[in-house]
């Protein structure tokens, strides 16, 4: 019986499919013109800054109505270095179907109006903690919404598409640090952060939870931050790869487009490898 390498396997079994949009028309715009001209606004509203290219992006996840701004403030810092990033990997919440540890979309390409993202599956073949789950991705929205982004600021790099379940600091933090590449290699996570507290209560609690991602806390919860799985993840594998967090924007919707009886909060965060 002849010998088949884990990379070879799983591009076979994987070669061609692609993961449609699901929150397109919803989230963002559909029509492949609006989406453009969407994305480009946002990024050109966000403040430029001239600088090293930062090595993670923390980002939010709602409609770009909501959040978007918030998010293109962090992805703005990307778009001159846009040449050396050949890898994003992105890892976000499983907000709809239950998952243990990680799990990519087992789809070779992630499309959206602006066409087609290839998935690298070579390096997610290179870990093996991390499962396939069709059905966790499927409608899931906090990985798609940051995709039109990163096809405007970084369309040469391949994607590692991950969504986290039931998973404690360690085993994120383990993932990621085995997908941290160098210079051309980007972290973005993706998480919002309190939900549907009134706009004071939720500008207070927000504030509390920026302290602690940047103090490097591992016990964030999901009152906190529905990613805190993936920022917990984050603060785990910072401790080893001396990394700085800065935060550059955080507002709620009711900074945005919402009321402000219940909101949701948004920040964006920089981070870079401070060198010895």
């Amino acid at each position: 019986m002849p010998i088949v390498d884990p990379v070879t396997m799983v591009w076979c079994v994987v070669k061609g499919t692609v993961r449609p949009p699901a929150v397109a028309g919803s989230f963002y715009p559909s029509e492949r013109g609006e989406l453009v001209r969407v994305v480009d606004a946002l990024l050109a509203s966000a403040p430029q800054v001239v600088g090293q290219c930062p090595k993670v992006l923390i980002v939010p996840h709602a409609g770009y109505v909501y959040s978007g701004p918030i998010a293109a403030s962090a992805f703005a810092r990307i778009a001159p270095h846009a040449d050396r990033i050949e890898r994003v990997v992105l890892v976000g919440p499983a907000h709809r179907v239950a998952v243990d540890g990680l799990a990519w979309p087992g789809a070779a390409w992630l499309a959206t109006p602006l066409g087609e993202l290839e998935v690298d599956v070579a390096a997610i073949s290179s870990v093996p903690e991390l499962g396939a789950s069709v059905a966790a991705h499927a409608r899931e929205h906090s990985l798609e919404v940051e995709l039109p982004f990163l096809q405007r600021v970084a369309p040469r790099a391949k994607l590692v598409p991950l969504v986290v379940g039931r998973a404690g600091p360690e085993a994120v933090g383990r993932v990621l640090d085995a997908l941290w590449g160098g210079p051309e290699t980007l972290i973005v996570i993706s998480s919002d952060l309190s939900h549907y507290e009134p706009y004071r209560v939720g500008r207070e609690h927000d504030e509390r939870t920026v302290a602690r991602i940047l103090d490097g806390d591992l016990g964030l919860a999901g009152a906190d931050a529905c990613g805190a799985a993936a920022l917990n993840g984050l603060a785990w594998v910072a401790r080893t790869k001396r990394l700085r967090l800065e935060l550059i924007d955080l507002r709620s919707s009711g900074d945005t487009a919402g009321q402000r009886d219940e909101v949701v909060g948004y920040g964006a965060f920089v981070g870079h490898e401070v060198r010895a």
